[in-house]
């Protein structure tokens, strides 16, 4: 998001990396509309878009400001001057994994050659290789974590359905009632984080009605909540973090995507990695309850469908670890890049790994 950093580093003759926190996929579309290889808006007649390494995307796996460049132009600005200087760049780094995106980042490598070194997800909940990395960072919300921790503990395995939107996205009314009345009508357990700033958009009675099954906060730790064992579902807007975080925990998904990426991490989420199901939305753009009741039964009930996303997800599990554990292959290519660095130091120059002078 910081495109000047490249320019004082090399006004300063100093090293400089871009890192990005979308999905080799998203990276590879918006790569494309920086170099006019792909006109904007992205009409329906347009699609499905072809973009080499893709899966084919339909009009609904497009991020949001393909279709509609005008709804949040500033941002839109933001996404596309992450690409303006790359060619600044000593490397180039993507939070994502050889296995999940390999193919996408061969695909666009002559224009953006990015190393793969994800997941960024803490060590404890992968390999375990850094000790004491259990967490992004210091949180002021221990007691809440704690008690949704305390809750989670007296229930079954794999009977609570996880329920977050993440830090940016504010449902509608009308969205967050069918969320409610879905999540009540599914007569699963469920942990649900509902901002505070949200919490008046909830239904009247909600939270009373529905204090047998569910526990609403406003704030827990999520990977603790992924990674323990009463988890069964994953409910998400499918941002790319959640998404990753879900994977690497194993845990099969329900996507309810808003906007931007969120779109196109639900297709794959759904379509292409097999640990979920998008949920659909109807004319107006909502999620019902009955669309959500038969998401959760698909992911939960264990039938032949639950059977198949709980072994993709472990599958995905396991392939996370591997990249990042010794050897892996996120492993290597952070280690050739510390290699580099050294090697590049100690001589006062030389080739770098993204192929610039």
């Amino acid at each position: 998001f910081l495109p000047w950093a490249l320019d004082v580093a090399r006004e300063h003759g100093i090293h400089g990396a871009s890192f990005f926190t979308n999905s080799a996929t998203v990276c590879a579309i918006f790569c494309h509309i920086h170099y006019g290889m792909l006109a904007l808006p992205v009409k329906m007649e347009d699609t499905p878009l072809l973009v080499p390494g893709l899966p084919p995307l339909n009009f609904p796996d497009l991020p949001s400001f393909l279709k509609a460049p005008e709804s949040y132009p500033a941002y839109l600005a933001m996404k596309l001057s992450q690409y303006s200087n790359l060619e600044k760049a000593d490397w180039i780094f993507d939070n994502t994994f050889e296995e999940l995106e390999g193919e996408v980042a061969k695909g666009i490598s002559e224009l953006w050659p990015g190393k793969l070194i994800g997941p960024m997800v803490p060590s404890a909940y992968l390999d375990g290789q850094i000790e004491g990395d259990n967490g992004y960072g210091a949180s002021l919300w221990k007691p809440l974590s704690q008690e949704c921790i305390r809750w989670v503990e007296t229930k079954p395995p794999e009977s609570v359905v996880y329920v977050s939107f993440g830090s940016m996205v504010s449902l509608s009314a009308k969205q967050m009632e069918e969320i409610a009345l879905g999540l009540k009508g599914s007569d699963f357990h469920f942990l649900w984080v509902v901002k505070e700033s949200e919490g008046g958009k909830l239904p009247e009675g909600f939270i009373d009605s529905t204090e047998e099954k569910g526990l609403i906060v406003t704030w827990c730790n999520q990977l603790e909540m992924l990674s323990h064992k009463a988890i069964g579902c994953f409910v998400t807007h499918c941002g790319w973090n959640s998404t990753l975080e879900g994977l690497s925990l194993g845990v099969p998904m329900v996507g309810v995507p808003q906007w931007a990426d969120q779109l196109t991490d639900a297709k794959f989420i759904g379509e292409i990695w097999g640990v979920g199901v998008r949920a659909k939305e109807d004319e107006k753009g909502i999620v019902r309850r009955e669309e959500l009741e038969l998401c959760l039964k698909e992911v939960m009930e264990g039938g032949e469908r639950s059977q198949e996303l709980k072994r993709n997800a472990s599958k995905w599990r396991e392939l996370a670890k591997e990249a990042v554990s010794e050897g892996g292959s996120s492993d290597k290519s952070i280690n050739e890049f510390v290699e580099h660095l050294k090697c590049t130091n100690e001589r006062g120059g030389g080739k770098k790994l993204n192929g610039h002078i």
